[in-house]
């Protein structure tokens, strides 16, 4: 389960340097509007997901760990 948290971490990552490539050529209120909308929330949601997926992960192995 890791693993996806931190492929989802690498490819938010990715997405927000495409975005600083794409903000080189698209300067204005609207690109600001989009950033501030839409990028900026999914930061912040993939931060908390990845965060969360870490925790199921610590639990997954605690249960394993104690069937075993």
């Amino acid at each position: 389960m890791s693993g996806n948290g931190t492929r989802l971490a690498a490819i938010t990552k990715e997405l927000w340097i495409q975005w600083q490539h794409t903000r080189e050529d698209w300067k204005d209120a609207k690109s600001l509007e989009f950033e501030r909308k839409y990028l900026e929330d999914l930061l912040t949601s993939v931060d908390a997901a990845v965060t969360v997926i870490e925790q199921l992960d610590k639990l997954v192995t605690k249960i394993r760990h104690d069937c075993e």
